[in-house]
């Protein structure tokens, strides 16, 4: 089960002033935080179009490097671009892409591979389950 997907758009979102860094771009935990939302939402839309554990949930493990390539500013639409790259065990590891709109402009920001770990939340240990149990 590791074959990638077909990119899908996650989490898109216009920068606002309460974004920004005191040399006035957008701070670069404000898009890490939507990295890490985008990369999780896909984890969980691809085990339910796939008909995987109902039980499972995503909790991050890993953001792998993030170089931030360009500025974002205020009144840029970012947009997150993911798709899955490896469904293992109890785990997904999502490639994302963000690009920023800028007036007719699309800048390429960074890139990231998320890992994501599903995990039981209705158990106080929270240990990671099987995402696509065995009949």
């Amino acid at each position: 089960m590791s074959e990638p997907t077909q990119p899908y758009i996650a989490v898109q979102v216009p920068m606002m002033p309460r974004d920004t860094n005191r040399h006035g771009t957008i701070f670069g935990g404000v898009l890490l935080s939507y990295i890490d939302l985008a990369g999780a939402i896909t984890a969980q839309r691809e085990l339910q179009l796939r008909g995987g554990n109902p039980k499972a949930s995503f909790v991050t493990v890993a953001i792998n490097r993030v170089e931030f390539k360009k500025p974002v500013l205020v009144g840029d639409v970012v947009r997150f671009e993911t798709s899955v790259v490896r469904v293992g065990r109890t785990s997904m590891t999502v490639h994302i892409e963000v690009y920023a709109e800028r007036g007719a402009d699309t800048i390429h920001v960074t890139s990231a591979e998320g890992v994501f770990v599903g995990v039981d939340l209705s158990t106080p240990e929270r240990k990671p389950v099987e995402l696509f149990p065995k009949a």
